[in-house]
């Protein structure tokens, strides 16, 4: 008889076993009986107990990866906020600085005016208080150009000033501006008075050696000089009036070799400010009274013919 022929499956009835709805029936009676015992005697408390005991560090397992994703996303919020934040501040913090800067230089420039508006009280002559606008841009002049010309009253020849002294000249007058040439461009001249000691010279520009000074040429050696002297307008010139301030002495050179000293000044109101002041020329200023003239004195009578006359007269 072959093996393969032999009939291996279990009985029918052990084959066929419960049926689905004896199951249902079964396993629904063995629930609530548990349930019913669980609720009165709570026979599952130490169960369920001893279950989460042996499943917390599981479940910490499990919620490691969405507790670090949730982190990780706090965090990379945390920084978008905060650099965002800080971009705030940055921009507010370069805003209050600008404004600040912007009110320093306006108390500046107020300051400026109320000392010019002092200076033209006591500055003799009429003045006009223009501003400056830009400088030129020839490398070859040291000049700026003023926001009034001639429609103004702005006249060729006029002195610039500003609270610390003589700034230039006005050389060229447009219609509505006005070109200044500053006292260190190479073509400028002033004549200028030691006020300590009284003497005179003669200042030019020298646009070049202390990065824009006066130079006083033909000084002898021997000229009582000093460092800081102060030099002001001697107004022998008819543009300049006397007594403004024009520079201090800044290096003095006596040489053995030559008769003259190599002397240079340093400008008080070069690039100091944007309000300047103009005044008039000095030929348009009200004339000095004329001096009076002494009376000439009677001539006397020649003596010399006279005695011949008596003499001539006595002789018999």
């Amino acid at each position: 008889m072959a093996l393969d022929s032999i009939d291996r499956s279990p009985p029918p009835f052990f084959r066929q076993g419960l049926s689905a709805l004896s199951k249902l029936v079964l396993f629904g009676l063995l629930s609530l009986l548990l349930m019913s015992a669980d609720h009165r005697l709570g026979l599952s408390g130490p169960i369920r107990s001893a279950i989460s005991v042996v499943l917390s560090p599981v479940q910490w397992l499990a919620l490691l990866p969405s507790r670090g994703a949730s982190a990780l996303e706090a965090y990379l919020k945390g920084v978008d906020e905060a650099r965002d934040a800080a971009h705030q501040y940055q921009i507010r913090t370069i805003a209050q600085a600008q404004r600040l800067q912007q009110a320093e230089q306006l108390l500046h420039e107020n300051q400026q005016l109320r000392e010019l508006l002092e200076l033209r009280n006591d500055t003799p002559g009429p003045t006009k208080a223009v501003q400056v606008l830009y400088e030129t841009a020839d490398p070859y002049s040291r000049s700026v150009v003023i926001d009034k010309g001639q429609l103004s009253g702005i006249a060729p020849g006029s002195a610039v000033m500003d609270v610390a002294g003589v700034v230039g000249q006005v050389t060229r007058v447009y219609p509505f501006s006005s070109e200044v040439t500053l006292l260190t461009d190479r073509d400028q001249s002033i004549p200028v008075i030691n006020a300590r000691t009284g003497q005179r010279f003669i200042a030019f520009g020298d646009p070049v050696t202390l990065a824009g000074s006066l130079e006083l040429r033909f000084v002898p050696a021997s000229a009582d000089l000093q460092m800081d002297d102060l030099l002001t307008t001697s107004g022998v010139d008819g543009i300049y009036p006397a007594g403004l301030h024009v520079g201090r002495i800044q290096t003095i050179d006596r040489r053995i070799d030559t008769a003259f000293a190599k002397v240079h000044a340093r400008p008080m109101a070069i690039h100091r400010g944007r309000h300047m002041l103009v005044l008039s020329p000095v030929s348009e200023w009200p004339e000095r009274p004329a001096k009076v003239e002494p009376t000439p004195r009677p001539r006397k009578a020649a003596a010399g013919p006279a005695k011949a006359a008596s003499s001539a007269g006595g002789t018999p």
